[in-house]
């Protein structure tokens, strides 16, 4: 997530935050409760880097107002049964409009589903795979503002040569740095926001 910002902005609970969490009401939870936090296992991996892929030259809120469908239609990212999808389930998901109907993305995902299997059979694991493009956050200063969140980075541009070379597809450098962002590999909160550095849990929220 990135973008102009003209200094910081609170919330309704007067917290600091990025200020793309307030752009819209369904980014608040989301920014307090998902962004930037660690993914585990290989079914929550793979959701994330399918919905950016997804995301790609559309608004994250679409996304992320249309994830509770895609987990349905995607058997719940498992990418065992996503990689046995075939013609008609590409078919039947075209015709759905609860998600995204872009023919070439969803192809992507029944191709990826298969390459994470790959990865798997030669002895890697997706999250180790992606987590080993990481930087050392010593080397990261803290961006200032959202105007100094970069759209990708050396790093993203090497997770994406990588990850074509083992057969994904729609995992460009600026999806790769988003999908950094999202699970932690990188903390892009910036520095007025109370959860720049894996700030304290909000009372009555989940984890």
């Amino acid at each position: 997530m990135s973008g102009p910002t003209t200094g910081p902005t609170t919330g309704p609970d007067g917290r600091g935050r990025c200020d793309w969490a307030l752009s819209a009401p369904d980014y608040v939870a989301y920014h307090d409760d998902e962004w930037g936090r660690p993914v585990h296992g290989t079914a929550a991996w793979f959701e994330r880097m399918t919905l950016e892929g997804f995301q790609s030259g559309l608004s994250w809120i679409v996304i992320l107002r249309k994830r509770p469908a895609f987990r349905e239609v995607f058997a719940g990212f498992d990418p065992e049964r996503v990689a046995r999808f075939g013609d008609d389930d590409v078919a039947r998901l075209l015709t759905d409009a609860r998600i995204v109907r872009n023919r070439q993305k969803i192809e992507a995902t029944v191709s990826n589903a298969r390459a994470v299997l790959d990865l798997i059979d030669a002895g890697d694991d997706l999250g180790g795979f992606l987590a080993s493009f990481a930087p050392d956050p010593a080397t990261r200063p803290r961006p200032a503002t959202l105007a100094d969140v970069p759209a990708s980075t050396p790093g993203s541009t090497a997770l994406s040569r990588a990850l074509k070379k083992r057969g994904f597809r729609f995992v460009g450098p600026t999806t790769c740095y988003a999908l950094m962002q999202a699970t932690g590999l990188v903390d892009d909160h910036v520095a007025y926001c109370w959860r720049a550095g894996g700030g304290a849990e909000p009372s009555g929220r989940p984890g």
